[in-house]
């Protein structure tokens, strides 16, 4: 079940939902608001490997805005911390940023109960536009879950600004398992 407006502002105060800094302004029925932080990266390579981190660049979005080109993707962050160990937190580009050609997060729209950062979103333009920093690019909706919650502890935990892909710690790790099992043959 999604929460209403009402039950985020509720379950807000009684600290069951953080969202800092909190504006009551940015409650809609059934979703908060989330602004664009200030900070973008965009990788240097074309290609890129998932078995090596990735080298990337780090722009500050001016004031006056910035332009963003279509044919790359540019990560972006949440200017609010959010995160809640008792609801399913999902989050979307809203419509008015969508009308604007810009996908305010391309993919993996869960975020794990427990997970508390600056959310990285994955901006991805389908014709030139200027985004601003601290404008309001998409909105989290809050879901109750079912059975027992384990709450999240990755490699994503307590991020600031943007983080690029860490997917190259989940090769190392899945070799350190392959190793220990041969090790115990």
């Amino acid at each position: 079940m999604i929460l209403t407006g009402d039950e985020i502002m509720r379950e807000h105060n009684s600290a069951r939902i953080d969202i800092r800094p909190f504006n009551p302004d940015q409650v809609n029925p059934n979703s908060y608001d989330f602004r664009l932080g200030s900070v973008l990266k965009t990788y240097v390579d074309h290609v890129l490997d998932a078995r090596l981190p990735n080298s990337v660049t780090t722009t500050r979005i001016p004031e006056d805005g910035l332009v963003l080109t279509p044919g790359r993707i540019y990560l972006g962050h949440t200017l609010e911390i959010m995160g809640s160990d008792h609801y399913v937190p999902i989050i979307r580009g809203k419509s008015s940023t969508a009308r604007l050609g810009l996908f305010v997060h391309v993919t993996a729209d869960i975020i794990d109960i427990g997970s508390h950062n600056q959310w990285t979103l994955q901006l991805y333009p389908v014709q030139p536009v200027r985004i601003y920093p601290g404008m309001l690019v998409g909105q989290v909706t809050f879901w109750k879950t079912l059975g027992e919650v384990t709450l999240y502890s990755g490699k994503y935990q307590g991020s600031m600004g943007p983080v690029e892909s860490l997917v190259h710690l989940d090769f190392h790790a899945e070799s350190i398992r392959e190793d220990e099992k041969i090790d115990s043959v």
